[in-house]
């Protein structure tokens, strides 16, 4: 029996989208412990970003990573690209930090410091400030188009605008000085770079903290999809109390919870409309759930209103939870051998970067030989090596240094013994070095060149070879 092909356009066939449109969510205002500590780390962070490409320090920017000439300057330390140790320990000293914070209380600095956590504030601060709170910017957005429509919209990504491109310029400032940079802007001189880093900062900037926003976190952060392998039983995150919050239900101030058979949550739905990623906390932890507490703060003010504890969305344990423990013992089990050891590495390495640092010698010999000639004997009847010499004064004033060689029987520097090299800048020196013909056997002997900075008393020793020919 032929096989007769079902028609295209069956009535039960269904089109299914694998596409689901992202929509806009409105955070509500609220008001809290949590929303408040925020706000500092959102005035401490920007106050630092902003301000420190203004600090001087001397004659020059405090803060200044001058990619130009090869330096970075951070207060009164310069720091070489033979420095990158250091920039390493830095960031070992981060990594340790993130995977401590997070074991102790989850996504602190998701919730709290993180920049795009920060500029969503700010945005959305600005916003709540021009087109009001929830209610009013979803009105807004649902009505027809007017001129008070316009000119709050315009006026908000005006705004908006000029915050991203002041941020971009200040991020140039960390790497133009920024004094410099303002000068070159007003007389229309910034070079093809500086504006590309400025406005793409800034696009990056109106892109992110403007529309972007959770989408962020949920899509494009690699953090919120491995954060619960630093997670445990005894990590603090925000937790809504299913055991005492359900059944869930609206109720009015005076009703008898009890024989309504109703648990402490009125289903209010307020810590859905504060959250800046629009999940719901009460249907457990997800990854998109930042940290901020937000949430925690809402339903306080609820549970105020009603007459009940608080605490009914908390920052909390899964064992506190489930153990029903005090205060006290979740406290108690916050410092777990997990933890411990994190602080103890954490500690260790971040003595032993400062301690490195304050030990670092206040400049760098680096000695190269001249490859296009290896040896000849001079018109005095010795045999020369020709080196190259590089000094690196990582101090912040002029420097008198003496040279020296030793390693080989009558081994001296026939050229200048004594350079000078400026406040945080490199110099090279074309030296010789002499034996005496026939004072040595052919082949390469080991050298060594003593470099000592005259009035501190500091010696830099570096290896290099004489070579003898046959």
């Amino acid at each position: 029996m032929p096989i007769v092909p079902e028609p295209s356009g069956s009535a039960d066939e269904a089109m299914v989208s694998l596409y689901a449109a992202s929509k806009k969510i409105y955070p509500r205002s609220v008001e809290g412990i949590f929303t408040y500590w925020r706000w500092i780390f959102v005035a401490l962070t920007q106050l630092v970003f902003y301000g420190l490409p203004w600090l001087e320090w001397g004659t020059r920017q405090a803060v200044l990573f001058d990619l130009a000439s090869r330096r970075f300057y951070i207060f009164g330390l310069v720091l070489y690209p033979q420095d990158f140790i250091y920039l390493t320990g830095l960031l070992v000293i981060s990594a340790l930090a993130l995977f401590l914070f997070t074991a102790v209380a989850g996504r602190l600095w998701c919730g709290f410091a993180c920049p795009q956590t920060v500029y969503s504030e700010i945005f959305l601060w600005i916003e709540h400030k021009i087109e009001g709170d929830r209610s009013a910017r979803i009105r807004l957005d649902d009505a027809d188009f007017s001129i008070e429509k316009l000119v709050k919209k315009v006026y908000k990504h005006i705004i908006w605008i000029f915050l991203s491109i002041w941020t971009g310029f200040t991020f140039v400032g960390y790497f133009t000085p920024i004094r410099e940079l303002v000068m070159e802007f007003f007389l229309t001189q910034m070079s093809a770079w500086e504006l590309f880093w400025v406005f793409f900062y800034a696009f990056a900037t109106y892109g992110n903290a403007g529309f972007m926003r959770e989408q962020v976190c949920k899509y494009m952060c690699p953090y919120a999809r491995f954060q619960s392998a630093m997670f445990d039983n005894d990590t603090l995150i925000v937790t809504y109390d299913t055991e005492r919050g359900e059944p869930r239900g609206a109720r009015s101030k005076s009703a008898d919870v009890a024989a309504l058979n109703l648990g402490s949550c009125v289903d209010c739905t307020l810590c859905v409309q504060v959250c800046p990623t629009g999940i719901d906390i009460r249907d457990g932890l997800q990854y998109e759930c930042i940290g901020c507490g937000a949430c925690a703060d809402v339903c306080d003010t609820v549970m105020d209103k009603l007459g009940y504890p608080k605490g009914l969305v908390r920052y909390s344990t899964q064992n506190a939870m489930d153990n029903k423990w005090t205060p006290s013992q979740m406290w108690q089990r916050l410092m777990r051998p997990r933890v411990q050891i994190y602080t103890m590495i954490l500690v260790a390495v971040t003595v032993g970067l400062f301690v490195s640092i304050s030990m670092r010698s206040p400049f760098k010999v680096d000695v190269v030989r001249d490859r296009s000639s290896l040896s000849r004997i001079t018109e005095y009847g010795t045999l020369e090596n020709v080196y190259r010499l590089q000094i690196m004064n990582a101090s912040e004033v002029e420097q008198i240094y003496r040279l020296g060689v030793k390693g080989l029987p009558e081994l001296k520097i026939t050229t200048e013994t004594q350079i000078s090299v400026a406040p945080a800048q490199a110099r090279w020196v074309v030296l010789s070095a002499d034996i005496p013909y026939g004072s040595a056997q052919a082949g390469s002997h080991k050298i060594e060149f003593e470099v000592e900075a005259l009035g501190i008393g500091h010696a830099v020793l570096e290896k290099s070879v004489f070579i003898v020919p046959r």
